[in-house]
């Protein structure tokens, strides 16, 4: 950096010298130095030609001036005169005014007085040497001879030291001087115009002016140049360079313009030479033309010097823009080489199964891969830093630590990764053999509970079975971990406390395995030995088993199993023991050989968990970085088409979420059941709500898969299949998470099945019926959201709780009596979506499309509050049918289910979601009357005691408070509608028997109520027939129509008819008799049916029968607290 400062500084300072010789040049060439006068400054004065310089010469080369007749010579002012006559004198080159010069004083035409006072006022004002002084006199016979005596008596006036000689004629003054040197005016042949000689010497200095002050501006420039100091940026260095660039580029467009002027001015001198070539140019032109191209030589001179002051700048700059380029790419580099470097210090695992090792190995070359990119980028980066100072970079010191720092990074990276890849195949060695071990243990258990006991009682089966163990044993022996020491030894630099834990654990169970082994080999050995009372086998009677529980968790986490201890009890029987004695082993030693292979199989089911589980989540992560990432890779967007850009979340939903859940939570979950697989159930119920992120991910697949076969032959996707090396399509991948939820509940049945008899058996049973649910939520999430014309928004109905396609007929009260009959007739088929608060009425459409495509999609055609609904569970006449019906049956819908079942539970579903509702208006309802109850005064009975009204009273609330709190055969009637005159009952007579043993629903507002009486009583004439039920009382009343008629709170009523001005007649079931009674004191517990239970919602009390719930359950609970109001005032 030093050596070029200095270098730079001597070429700054040689342009200097250069520069300043070719302005002191200049100046020399126009005699600036000695008189900087120029033409243009006195150039009206050259023009009154009172005195020129015509470029004649004497006979020794003397420059004759002129001073031609002028009548105002002795008006011009002083200072002009002297002006013009320093100016002529400094024209010629300095040999030639050495010699002197040569006056001609042309005053032929003016008189002596004048021409004296002309030669005096030269003589006195002349600035150069003088050689000669030619004076031509007066043409006047007076003046002539009057100036010829006067002269040789003044002469001594004239104060000049050369002659002056008067002269009569030109022909006498061409005697002094050439004719060829004199101009027209003079006799002469010399070419001469004072206008053409007074432009071109104006040209000559200017461009003598031009040359001197480029060389000027140069060096300015020159010094700018040098003194401005080096940006630290890349942008700033770049804005710099372009800017001398510039200013470079306008100094040398100047330097041509004035080239190209001196040219110009060059070709004028010269061009009567070129026009004519006899012609001969005076010495003046010669002289001029000797200048210009002086001038020029110094301009060429000027324009080198700063081509050379600039090659080297501009070296300069480059070069430091080149640093700034290196610095800013170093910095970029050096942190994506700190970024690769940490993310290669977080592979510090050592896997915990080979699997998982070879998951971790292939990350790691993933990785790798990815981060060739960028140590290939440094190591070129270094590269081109060598070059820098190979080619002597003035910033050399700046340079070199820096390249050093970029080869120590790349080669650590490098180490390090070989390192770990190194550590890793080690582990993937480690666990292979950890893995072999293991499995072989596991074959062996197998081998063992596999062997039928009652065979090996005889020699031929226990030597078959020995014979079988021995195989086993030989084929085996690579499998075994040899020495535990040896194992620490050699994999000493990767063995971690949990590593080094499993491999005890491992080897504890080859020992245990082993030892096993060695304890059946020698029973077996005795029972292949000579027998001399063998043992009759006898099949155990089945109470005579015990289920063994499953063993404990904590007896789990040991490798060695304790039953091998029985099982040799049992296999090797003493002699002189009784045949009992035998028996009982071998009953016991069986129950545990089947728990055996119990476990075993739940270790197999719980293997294949785990290991489809990792290999999931490894396909999830592929996706993820092969195909999701790279959408949003900028060196792979040029493949990608306008129209998939931005698509990426609909292509892959939520797959991102699901991976972290698998990977974060799930998987490492279930590893921790890893030696309980009986318990993993809790696993699943503990994640369960996690489970639902997989409904989203349906839900989206129908977009995914449209759009996947839009774009399937993108280019795109396949150079992220190449490099992946699928074989299989992204297509194929989508459809994992549909595949893995199916999955789970295949292998919890397995599970279940192996642990019927174990601890966690609830768990997995639960865990089974969760997933299971999951399933059908997201299935008929799928069929949802292909609802089409639905306005409102769907979530605000509540759960979606079932869906299925029916055939529906319509039987509505309201309309032509011809439209009713066709629509009884000819069932529509209509898909239904029950949910928490409406049953929607869809119709489904065609099937179109591919894949994901064919799902149908649903045209909303109408839909039912629950609030309003009621149901009749059983159709007369089909089993597979029942009824819904709508705002006391003024709309009603024959469903038809494809099967009795799907009716069954359809049924029970509106059941589930009608109790619910009315079950909490029950509990308003009752509160509130409670309340209010317990508020009024009670009167006392004349008929019965206190004690035993009491005891009574205390009854009756208790079997209310018992029927209203139960969720089946029940229903409330909380202030129902008066009915209009007429309406009543059929006379019929129930029991109370009959009613408690009804299962029919029955309500009003909140009613439930049975259509089957509708049906068998005929529907028509408009009357609607109401069946009577029992009613608790929920104030006491002693103003009916009969004074005799009273009825307390809480005692029970049989409804037998309807009268006016909302009055019901009813019979008390405590005393017997009858009267009429505000219908708002009545609280309905049982109503009569006829036929099976059903649930339904009513307006006013029918004669339905049917179990319902209303929207006006709040009004109808504030209508029972009025009417106690009522009662009171």
């Amino acid at each position: 950096m030093r050596c070029w400062l200095k270098i730079e500084e001597m070429a700054l300072e040689e342009l200097m010298q250069r520069l300043n010789a070719v302005s002191q040049c200049a100046d020399e060439i126009m005699h600036q130095d000695i008189i900087p006068l120029y033409a243009a400054d006195i150039q009206d004065q050259l023009k009154k030609q009172f005195a020129y310089l015509s470029g004649g010469r004497g006979g020794d080369g003397c420059p004759v001036i002129t001073f031609p007749d002028y009548p105002a010579f002795s008006e011009i002012p002083e200072k002009e005169f002297q002006n013009v006559l320093t100016y002529l004198t400094s024209i010629p080159s300095l040999r030639d005014a050495g010699i002197g010069f040569i006056l001609v004083i042309d005053r032929r035409q003016d008189k002596w007085t004048s021409v004296k006072a002309s030669i005096l006022r030269i003589a006195a004002s002349f600035p150069g040497n003088l050689q000669l002084v030619l004076v031509l006199r007066p043409t006047g016979f007076f003046h002539r001879a009057l100036s010829d005596i006067a002269f040789k008596f003044n002469k001594d006036e004239f104060k000049m030291k050369v002659p002056i000689i008067m002269l009569g004629s030109v022909s006498e003054l061409q005697g002094y001087i050439d004719k060829t040197q004199l101009t027209e005016d003079l006799g002469g042949t010399l070419d001469y115009c004072h206008n053409r000689w007074l432009s071109c010497r104006t040209a000559i200095e200017g461009f003598a002016q031009k040359v001197k002050q480029t060389a000027q501006i140069l060096q300015s420039f020159g010094t700018e140049l040098a003194e401005t100091e080096l940006p630290n940026d890349v942008q700033s260095t770049s804005s710099l360079l372009a800017t001398h660039t510039e200013k470079k580029d306008k100094m040398k467009e100047d330097i041509r313009l004035a080239v190209e002027q001196g040219d110009d001015i060059l070709e004028s001198i010269t061009k009567p030479v070129t026009e004519n070539p006899e012609y001969k140019l005076n010495q003046d032109q010669l002289d001029n033309q000797t200048t210009v191209e002086r001038l020029l030589a110094q301009l060429h001179e000027t324009e080198t010097a700063f081509d050379e002051f600039w090659i080297k700048h501009q070296q300069k700059l480059e070069q430091c823009l080149r640093l700034r380029n290196f610095e800013q790419n170093f910095r970029e580099v050096k942190a994506a080489l700190d970024i690769v470097s940490e993310r290669l210090s977080t592979f510090t695992d050592v896997g915990n199964s080979c699997s998982h090792v070879e998951h971790i190995l292939k990350d790691l070359a993933n990785f790798e891969e990815k981060s060739c990119e960028t140590v290939a980028k440094a190591r070129m980066l270094a590269s081109e830093g060598d070059a820098f100072i190979q080619s002597n970079h003035y910033a050399v010191d700046s340079i070199i630590p820096k390249c050093s720092e970029l080869h120590h990074l790349c080669d650590a990276f490098t180490t390090e990764t070989e390192r770990r890849r190194n550590l890793l195949n080690k582990s993937l060695e480690l666990h292979g053999l950890l893995e072999k071990s293991l499995k072989w243990c596991d074959e062996g258990i197998y081998l063992l509970a596999s062997q039928p006991v009652d065979k090996c009682q005889s020699q031929d089966g226990a030597e078959s079975a020995l014979q079988e163990i021995e195989k086993f044993l030989d084929a085996g022996a690579g499998n075994k971990i040899k020495e535990l020491n040896k194992i620490y030894r050699e994999y000493a630099h990767i063995l971690n406390e949990d590593l080094k834990e499993h491999v005890q654990k491992v080897f504890q169970k080859q020992e245990s395995m082993e030892e096993m082994f060695q304890k059946r080999q020698v029973s077996l050995k005795k029972l292949a030995a000579k027998q001399t009372r063998p043992v009759q086998p006898v099949a155990p009677r089945p109470e005579a088993f015990v289920k063994s529980p499953c063993t404990s968790p904590g007896l789990q986490r040991e490798y060695v199993s304790n039953s091998e201890s029985s099982v040799l009890r049992r296999v090797n029987c003493r002699r002189g023991k009784s045949e009992m004695t035998e028996l009982h082993q071998s009953r016991g030693g069986s129950t545990m050989d089947d728990e055996e292979n119990l476990a075993v199989l739940r270790q197999h089911v719980m293997n294949e968990l785990i290991e489809t589980e990792r290999a999931y989540v490894e396909e999830l992560l592929c996706v993820l970085e092969g195909y999701a990432a790279e959408m949003d890779n900028p060196l792979m967007a040029h493949l990608i088409s306008p129209e998939l850009q931005n698509k990426k979340d609909i292509l892959f939903g939520n797959m991102e979420e699901i991976y972290h859940f698998h990977n974060r939570i799930f998987l490492r979950e279930l590893e921790n059941y890893v030696e309980f697989p009986e318990l993993v159930g809790r696993c699943f119920l503990d994640q369960m709500e996690d489970f639902q992120i997989y409904e989203k991910y349906c839900q989206n697949k129908p977009r995914s898969e449209s759009l996947w076969r839009q774009f399937s032959d993108s280019v795109f996707f396949q150079e992220c299949q190449r490099k992946l090396d699928h074989k299989l399509s992204l297509d194929s991948y989508l459809l994992k998470p549909v595949q893995r939820i199916t999955k789970y509940q295949l292998l919890l049945k397995e599970m279940l099945k192996y642990s019927k008899n174990c601890e966690g058996a609830e768990d997995l049973q639960e865990a089974l019926t969760s997933i299971l649910g999951i399933l059908k939520a997201v299935n008929d999430s799928m069929h949802q959201i292909a609802i089409t014309g639905y306005d409102g928004n769907l979530n605000e109905l509540g759960k979606l709780l079932m869906q299925g396609s029916f055939n529906v007929w319509t039987d509505h009260k309201k309309g032509h009596s011809k439209v009713k009959d066709l629509a009884r007739f000819k069932p529509m088929q209509r898909h239904l979506f029950l949910h928490e608060k409406a049953v929607l009425f869809c119709k489904k459409r065609e099937e179109n499309g591919e894949g994901y495509e064919k799902a149908p999609s649903y045209s909303y055609k109408h839909s039912l509050n629950m609030a309003a609904v009621g149901i009749t569970e059983n159709v007369k006449g089909d089993a597979k049918k029942f009824e819904i019906w709508y705002n006391a049956r003024e709309e009603v819908y024959i469903i038809q289910a494809p099967t009795p079942e799907v009716k069954a539970t359809w049924v029970n579903e509106i059941r589930k979601v009608l109790t619910s509702q009315l079950q909490a208006c029950r509990e308003a309802s009752q509160h509130r009357t409670l309340e209010q109850t317990q508020s009024l005064p009670l009167p006392a009975s004349s008929c019965t005691s206190p004690s035993r009204n009491h005891i009574r009273n205390t009854k009756k609330m208790e079997e209310r408070k018992a029927d209203l709190t139960s969720l089946e055969g029940y229903g409330t009637a909380v202030a129902p509608k008066y009915p209009e005159k007429g309406k009543g009952w059929a006379k019929t007579s129930h029991s109370l028997d009959a009613s408690e043993e009804n299962d029919g629903w029955s309500s009003a507002e909140d009613p439930l109520n049975s259509s089957d009486a509708e049906e068998e009583g005929g529907g028509g004439g408009g009357e609607m027939k109401l069946t009577p039920g029992k009613y608790t009382v929920v104030t006491d009343y002693e103003k009916g129509v009969s004074e005799e008629f009273t009825v307390k709170s809480g005692e029970l009523v049989q409804l037998i008819r309807e009268g006016e001005d909302g009055l019901w007649y009813v019979k008390n079931l405590s005393t017997g008799k009858e009267g009429w009674i505000p219908a708002n004191n009545l609280l309905m517990l049982i109503g009569n049916s006829k036929s099976a239970q059903s649930l339904s919602s009513s307006e006013s009390g029918t004669a339905s029968s049917t179990l319902s719930t209303s929207s006006s359950c709040s009004d109808s609970c504030n209508a029972s607290s009025t009417s106690f109001s009522d009662i009171k005032g």
